[in-house]
């Protein structure tokens, strides 16, 4: 079906719009999952300010979080046909467009803090991974981050032997599949929107978020326990539907790539805040038990989390783990 999206939706943009449409405002809808004080969040409504400022008005922002319009694996059909212009998935949701290059950001422990990580985000390999959506309908606009991520449940998680068992919800990523897998628990696929209850009724028992995403969709309430793994990092990918964004005006399109450029910067310079913030807000309501890993610990879950490294490597591509390797210099 995919074949057909840029064709059909190269009709509808003939259709609605004509010679003489872009001397008409032009709406840009943006739709994501989470909440608007996350990170992301707090993202899109700093875009929606500079692309409007800008533009001078020509351009009307819709930002429609907590997945109001589209729920997680719904969104990427949506933007591919036209009926949003922007959204901001995770970076394990391009898997199943036929773009796993991505899901090298969810191989545990692969970035040893921000520093690392801006090497390849800011780098000629994460612009590389970018240009591959072209071919999809998509353009890349920028990467945004959530942050590292913690392991929650109602069991305590101190060492890999504690997941045995454990029905632990992951976003559709084979990575996480297999790292769940490699812990020794069940993993289960569910969407972002439906988490808090799937965990309050036991659907499943425990999932794996920064602690923003975690404190904002109120998750704490119903986890007695987290182990803070930074274990894996959350990132988005900003994307667009690429004909919508060729086809707009020269100025209009670099006055919005001058607005993403602020947005991007302002967005990664508040995620780790916002996380830290989040961390200590659960920590004060007194609902779930925070563990901080030994070192002996952490090396005991990055033993048991090493095969997943090479059991992926077919699937991500075992060049392109090498190149972010060499591109952080961690060699491992």
């Amino acid at each position: 079906m995919k074949r057909f999206v840029s064709a059909g939706l190269a009709a509808v943009i003939a259709i609605g719009l004509g010679a003489g449409a872009w001397a008409q405002d032009i709406t840009i809808k943006f739709s994501h999952v989470v909440a608007p004080d996350t990170p992301k969040g707090k993202g899109a409504e700093k875009f929606k300010e500079l692309a409007e400022q800008y533009t001078e008005g020509k351009v009307k922002v819709e930002v429609y979080p907590n997945s109001q319009l589209y729920k997680d694996k719904e969104e990427l059909e949506a933007l591919q046909l036209g009926a949003v212009q922007m959204l901001a998935p995770s970076l394990a949701k391009f898997g199943p467009l036929g773009v796993p290059d991505f899901e090298v950001f969810d191989l545990p422990y692969i970035f040893d803090g921000y520093d690392q990580l801006r090497m390849v985000t800011d780098g000629d390999v994460g612009k590389a991974m970018l240009a591959k959506l072209e071919d999809k309908g998509i353009r890349g606009l920028a990467y945004w981050d959530n942050g590292f991520k913690i392991m929650s449940a109602n069991s305590p998680l101190m060492v890999p032997d504690d997941f045995l068992g454990l029905k632990m919800r992951i976003q559709s990523s084979k990575v996480l599949e297999a790292e769940m897998n490699a812990l020794g628990a069940v993993p289960q696929v569910m969407a972002f929107s439906e988490v808090y209850q799937g965990l309050q009724t036991g659907v499943v028992d425990g999932t794996e978020n920064p602690p923003s995403n975690m404190y904002t969709q109120k998750m704490h309430e119903v986890q007695k326990h987290a182990t803070l793994s930074n274990h894996g990092y959350l990132g988005y990918a900003v994307i667009v539907n690429k004909e919508f964004w060729d086809g707009l005006p020269e100025d209009v399109r670099g006055n919005l790539e001058k607005a993403m450029a602020e947005a991007t910067v302002f967005a990664n310079g508040i995620a780790q805040e916002e996380n830290e913030k989040a961390l200590q807000a659960m920590m004060d309501a007194g609902t779930t038990e925070f563990h901080e890993m030994t070192d002996e610990e952490k090396a005991a879950w990055k033993e048991a989390l090493a095969p997943v490294h090479e059991e992926m490597a077919d699937r991500i591509g075992a060049e392109l783990i090498e190149q972010i390797k060499a591109a952080t210099g961690s060699g491992a």
